[in-house]
């Protein structure tokens, strides 16, 4: 019979346990550290697991009363998420662990399959895109063209402008909408769009998790399809995750492009896809700016200025060439309008909406008579902070693929899509981008510039932006206005039918104002002006009756911040903003 104390390496012997049971194990019979799974592994690996539940339980809902078998594979999904969190505690080997990772992103594949069959329809994105394909497949203009009977849905939203009018045209770089032409020719829907963009969440998900180090590849599942974000963007069809997709692979170790002089294969791809990127979505554009400056950083540092700057230059060259061919036929056939498209997002002057610092002068104070300058902040926060990445690329290129989203935040349009649609860029840059790949970073010679002093200049550079931010909130609104609702009751609510309105206008600027209500975030239709002038002449008075969309605008219901009637201008751009007095008493 075996001697029970004699035991093999690994174990802790049965004698020193009975002899000194608080004694802990010798050093050599511990698991040498990095032999099994790191804790760090197994808890991304649960917390993507975990992510995987949310918005589940909804989908699963909605399927039981549409689409019976896709809720009964989203119930398989339960399971297999339970199994995956049992066996990412238990299993001993890195390989055991992986395969666990591997079943997570099957997973997590498989519930937003079901998320696309149960939602397809898409939004205002969506439907434009879809429309552009199928312009594209008659040999249409695409851009330039209104196309106002797309909206109007409960999901298609209208973009309204801060002119009283509203974007119907397609607004966006072609590359989405090409692709999505053939699939167009077979599905003569929306869906022919959302399945592109839904598609490429799922191609860049499974790329990201393939090139990302084993320990990081389940949050790439977490955070591209497990959080349940990004698949929402794609059953919309924003072409801005077609630009994601694209630019994964440029991201994944981007300080290695150009290595030693030479592009190389994988360098060239890399910038076709940056090109192809710029080619379906306005985003990637902000992020090229930083990539350049950050390569040339890098490369400067290993072979010299001249050396840099080629190789530099061939990689921009071959992004341009990519992004100009796909945009080829669309420019020839009328350039203007083209031109037109792809700036609409960033001239077209829509309404305030979003997350930002924009919100104190639409949420928090009556309005602002230099909106403006929330877009001179912006583009000014830009600049600095390209400014500051060539200057202290040592020290910002690890954050490199973040920086670019900061300056949405001063703009007049500053929704969270325009952050969250890019986080798994973030998350690529923090495991293949390590601080020491800038160790060598050239950075320009800044004489006495050092410690306190890089942060002065830092400063220095943001602060401009800064300065146009306090100015537009601390502006006053340009119109004095004092209202005198009309209420009638219709169907047991009680709602607004017109408005009296007294307008002073306190400035020395003609405006044109346009009017509509606001319960919390975001704007109503417009409200037909009934009567009163177009313009209101600087320092000058009018009488305006104004009514909403429909005749009826209903009050809201409970005790939240009530309804406010608000007046807009596009040229220049401001904002007042007027509560409206709902006392019972005055109820007609």
């Amino acid at each position: 019979m075996a001697d029970p104390y004699r035991t093999g390496p690994g174990t802790w012997t049965l004698r020193r346990a009975a002899t000194n049971p608080t004694a802990p194990p010798p050093a050599r019979l511990l698991r040498v550290p990095g032999a099994g799974p790191q804790q760090l592994h197994r808890g991304m690996t649960l917390v993507a697991t975990i992510s995987l539940f949310i918005g589940t339980r909804a989908a699963w809902t909605n399927a039981m009363a549409t689409r019976p078998a896709v809720a009964g594979v989203i119930s398989v999904c339960y399971a297999s998420i339970l199994v995956c969190a049992v066996l990412s505690l238990l299993v001993r080997s890195r390989r055991a662990l992986i395969r666990v990772d591997a079943v997570v992103l099957v997973t997590a594949v498989a519930l937003v399959v079901c998320g696309y069959l149960l939602d397809h329809a898409g939004t205002d994105e969506g439907v434009l895109t879809a429309q552009a394909a199928n312009e594209i497949l008659h040999g249409r203009p695409v851009y330039g063209q209104p196309w106002p009977w797309l909206f109007g849905t409960p999901n298609v939203g209208i973009t309204k402008t801060m002119s009283g009018g509203a974007d119907y045209t397609y607004g966006y770089p072609p590359l989405t909408a090409l692709l999505a032409a053939p699939v167009h020719a077979v599905v003569h829907s929306t869906a022919a769009a959302t399945l592109i963009t839904t598609a490429a969440l799922l191609i860049s998900s499974v790329l990201l998790w393939f090139l990302l180090p084993a320990p990081w590849r389940s949050a790439a599942t977490a955070v591209c399809l497990g959080f349940g974000l990004l698949p929402h963007y794609a059953y919309a069809g924003y072409p801005a995750i077609t630009a994601l997709a694209l630019l994964v692979p440029v991201v994944v170790r981007w300080p290695a492009t150009g290595e030693g002089g030479r592009l190389g294969s994988g360098g060239v791809l890399r910038a076709a896809c940056l090109g192809a990127a710029c080619a379906a979505q306005q985003l990637a554009w902000f992020l090229a700016p930083f990539l350049l400056i950050g390569l040339y950083a890098v490369r400067r540092g290993e072979l010299g200025s001249r050396r840099a700057l080629a190789v530099t230059a061939r990689y921009t060259a071959t992004a341009a060439l990519t992004c100009a061919a796909v945009n080829a036929y669309f420019a020839v056939e009328d350039f203007s309008a083209w031109l037109q498209g792809v700036l609409l997002p960033l001239d077209q002057k829509a309404i305030l909406h979003g997350q930002g610092l924009m919100g104190i002068s639409y949420y928090f104070t009556d309005g602002s008579g230099r909106l403006d300058y929330y877009s001179y902040g912006s583009q000014l926060l830009l600049v600095g902070l390209l400014v500051a990445t060539l200057l202290f690329v040592r020290r910002l290129g690890p954050a490199l693929t973040v920086l670019p989203w900061i300056a949405f935040y001063l703009a007049t349009r500053s929704q969270d899509g325009y952050f969250l649609m890019m986080t798994p860029l973030w998350l690529a840059a923090a495991a293949t981008v390590p601080a020491a790949a800038f160790a060598t970073a050239w950075q320009p010679r800044l004489p006495h510039v050092t410690g306190r002093a890089k942060v002065v200049l830092a400063g220095g550079l943001l602060a401009p932006a800064l300065v146009c931010v306090a100015i537009a909130a601390a502006s006053p609104p340009p119109l004095r206005m004092s209202l005198s609702p009309h209420f009638a009751a219709h169907h047991a609510r009680v709602g607004v039918t017109a408005i009296e309105v007294r307008a002073v206008n306190t400035t020395g600027t003609a405006l044109t104002p346009h009017f509509a209500s606001r319960t919390g975030q975001g704007a109503s239709n417009w409200w037909t002006i009934a009567s009163g002038p177009a313009v209101l002449p600087p320092h000058g008075s009018a009488e305006y009756h104004v009514k909403p969309a429909g005749g009826f605008r209903a009050l809201p219901r409970g005790h939240g911040p009530g309804i406010y009637l608000i007046a807009v201008t596009g040229t220049p751009m401001t904002i007042t903003t007027a509560h409206i007095p709902t006392a019972p008493s005055a109820i007609q």
